[in-house]
C-alpha cells in the first residue's frame, strides 16, 4: 500500500514537472524574440512589472493551492473535502479584491517607488489577473490534494501559451504601430489576466462534475475564523515561499535603477543596465522545474503520512526530497554557469552582463534547497521559523540591494539576492528534525555530488573551450555540445560515485530502465 501510493505521488510529481518544464521553456523561450524586438529598454519596462505578475501567478499555482492541497489531505471524507474548498474560493475572493484595490488605486505612488512614473498603467493592469486567483488556486488546490495532478498541469500550459502568445503580439504590435516601450508593457501584461481566464475556463469542467451537489462551504468541518486564521498563518507562509525568488525581485525593481542613477548612471543605461540583469530571471526558473515541482507535489503525501504516524516513511521521503533537490539544482546550476557566455549570447544576442547571471544563478541551489526544506517544515505545521526566516532574507535584501548596486552595479544586486537566499537556508535549516537531515545524510552525499559535479565542469570545459564564440551560429554549437556532455557525464559520474540509492533513481523517470540497463551492461562485463 505505502510502496503504490509512492509511485502514485512520485509519477503525479513528475505529470506537474514535465508541465511545469514546459511553462518555463515557453517563459525563457518567448523572451528571446521579445527582447530582440523591444531591446533591452522594453525588457527594462516589462520586467519592472514581471514580479508583480509573478506574485501573483505564484499563488495562484503553486502557493495557496499548496495550502488548500493540504487542507484537502487531512480529512478523508470526500464532501468534507469540497466545503473547505468552497470556504477557500471566499476568502480567496476578499484578498484577491484588496490585491486589486491596492495595486488600481495605489499605481502612482508604486509607480514613483520604482523611479519610474510611466509604469502606472501596466501596474493597473497586472492588477486584473488577481481576480482569477480564487477560482484558480482552490480548484487546483483540490485536485492536488486528491493527487489529481493532471488538470492542474494542463491548466497551467494552458495559461502560459495564451500569456505568451499575447506578449509576442504586444511586441510584434508595438514594431508595426511605433508603440512606446510602456504602451507596449501594459498590453503584454494584458496576457497575464486573459491567461488566467483561459485556465479557469480549462478548469471550469472537471471543477463542476466534481462539485455536482456537493454540500455548501458552512458544510465544512472549520469555520471561517479557523481556516481564515490558518489560510493567515499557515498559506500565508506557504504562499510567501513559493513567491520568494519574486519578493527579492521586486526589491530589484525598488532599487536597482535608483542604485544605479545615483551611482551617476545615465537613466536611459540604467534602464538597460537592468533590463541585461533581468535576463537571469527565466533562466533561473529553468533551473528550478524539477526541484520546485518534487516539493509542491510530495507535500500532501507527507501530510498522509505523519496522519497515519509513520515517522519512517516521512523521514525517508524527505530524505528523497533532499537529495534529488540537491543533486538537480547543482547539476543545473554548475551547467549554467559555465556555459553562461554561450547561452547568454544564445538566447540575447551579446554576452553583456555575465558575471552578475552567473552569480545569480548561485540562486537555484538556495531556493531548492530552501523548499525542500521548507516543505517539510510545513508538512510539520512549522510555519513560524520558516515566515522569520523569509522576513530576515528579504530585509537584508532590501538594506544591502542599493548600496551593492551602487559599489558594484548589478553584480552586487545578484551578490545580495545570493546573500539572502544563504542567511534564509541557514534559518531554515536550523529548523528541521534530525531525523530527516540524518536520512539526508549530506556528509556521506555532498563530497559524492561534489567529485561529480567537478569531473563534469572539467569534461564540459574541455570539451567547449576551444570553440571560439562568435554569435549566434557558434553559441548554438557550443551550448548544444556542452549541454549534452554535461548530462552524459554528470549521469556515468553520479553513478560510479553512487550519489543517488536505489530508491532515488527509482523515484527518477527511466530510472527503472537505467538500473535494468546498468544491471545487463554490469553482467555482460563480468562475463567477458
Amino acid at each position: 500500500m505505502q510502496n503504490n501510493q509512492m509511485k502514485h505521488v512520485i509519477r503525479g510529481a513528475w505529470i506537474l514537472s514535465l508541465s511545469t518544464l514546459i511553462a518555463k521553456i515557453l517563459s525563457a523561450v518567448y523572451r528571446v524574440p521579445f527582447q530582440n524586438m523591444v531591446g533591452d529598454t522594453g525588457f527594462y519596462v516589462y520586467q519592472q512589472i514581471y514580479p508583480i505578475y509573478g506574485l501573483g501567478m505564484t499563488f495562484a499555482l503553486s502557493g495557496f493551492p499548496v495550502f488548500i492541497s493540504k487542507v484537502v489531505a487531512e480529512t478523508d471524507d470526500p464532501l468534507e473535502q469540497k466545503a473547505v474548498t468552497r470556504q477557500s474560493i471566499v476568502i480567496l475572493t476578499w484578498l484577491s479584491w484588496v490585491i486589486f484595490g491596492l495595486l488600481q488605486f495605489g499605481a502612482q505612488s508604486i509607480a514613483n517607488w520604482m523611479a519610474d512614473p510611466e509604469l502606472v498603467s501596466l501596474i493597473q493592469v497586472v492588477a486584473y489577473m488577481f481576480l482569477t486567483m480564487p477560482v484558480l488556486a482552490s480548484a487546483r488546490g483540490y485536485f492536488q490534494g486528491t493527487f489529481d495532478m493532471v488538470k492542474t498541469a494542463t491548466s497551467q500550459v494552458t495559461e502560459q501559451l495564451v500569456r505568451v502568445a499575447v506578449i509576442l503580439v504586444a511586441a510584434w504590435l508595438s514594431l508595426r504601430e511605433r508603440w512606446s516601450p510602456y504602451q507596449m508593457g501594459a498590453v503584454a501584461m494584458g496576457g497575464a489576466f486573459l491567461g488566467g481566464i483561459v485556465a479557469i475556463l480549462t478548469l471550469w469542467r472537471p471543477y463542476a462534475r466534481a462539485f455536482k451537489g456537493a454540500p455548501k462551504a458552512n458544510a465544512s468541518p472549520m469555520s471561517y475564523r479557523t481556516l481564515g486564521r490558518r489560510f493567515l498563518v499557515e498559506g500565508g507562509s506557504i504562499a510567501m515561499f513559493s513567491a520568494m525568488l519574486f519578493f527579492l525581485q521586486l526589491v530589484d525593481s525598488f532599487t536597482v535603477k535608483r542604485g544605479l542613477t545615483a551611482a551617476g548612471v545615465l537613466e536611459p543605461v540604467a534602464k538597460s543596465l537592468k533590463g541585461i540583469y533581468d535576463r537571469g530571471q527565466p533562466l533561473v526558473q529553468l533551473g528550478l522545474v524539477v526541484a520546485t515541482a518534487l516539493a509542491t507535489t510530495l507535500l500532501p503525501s507527507m501530510t498522509s503520512t505523519l496522519q497515519r504516524r509513520r515517522m519512517g516513511q516521512f523521514a525517508q521521503t524527505g530524505g528523497i526530497l533532499i537529495h534529488l533537490s540537491l543533486g538537480v539544482s547543482t547539476a543545473a546550476t554548475a551547467g549554467l554557469i559555465i556555459l553562461m557566455p554561450a547561452i547568454n549570447t544564445l538566447l540575447f544576442g551579446d554576452t553583456a552582463g555575465t558575471l552578475a547571471l552567473q552569480i545569480y544563478c548561485l540562486s537555484i541551489i538556495l531556493v531548492a534547497m530552501i523548499n525542500a526544506y521548507n516543505s517539510v517544515l510545513q508538512s510539520l505545521d512549522q510555519y513560524r521559523t520558516t515566515t522569520i526566516a523569509l522576513a530576515v532574507g528579504i530585509v537584508i535584501k532590501i538594506v544591502t540591494n542599493q548600496a551593492l548596486v551602487m559599489q558594484y552595479g548589478t553584480v552586487g544586486a545578484s551578490a545580495s539576492t545570493v546573500l539572502s537566499l544563504g542567511v534564509i537556508l541557514n534559518i531554515v535549516y536550523l529548523a528541521v528534525p534530525s531525523s530527516v537531515k540524518m536520512r539526508g545524510a549530506l556528509r556521506i552525499f555532498l563530497p559524492r555530488l561534489g567529485a561529480s559535479t567537478l569531473g563534469m565542469i572539467a569534461l564540459v570545459a574541455a570539451s567547449v573551450y576551444w570553440l571560439p564564440l562568435t554569435g549566434r551560429l557558434s553559441a548554438i554549437t557550443i551550448t548544444i555540445l556542452g549541454v549534452v556532455v554535461g548530462v552524459i557525464s554528470f549521469i556515468v559520474l553520479a553513478t560510479l560515485f553512487r550519489v543517488f540509492t536505489i530508491r532515488e533513481v527509482l523515484a527518477i523517470p527511466a530510472g527503472r530502465t537505467f538500473l535494468k540497463w546498468l544491471n545487463r551492461h554490469h553482467n555482460s562485463t563480468t562475463t567477458h
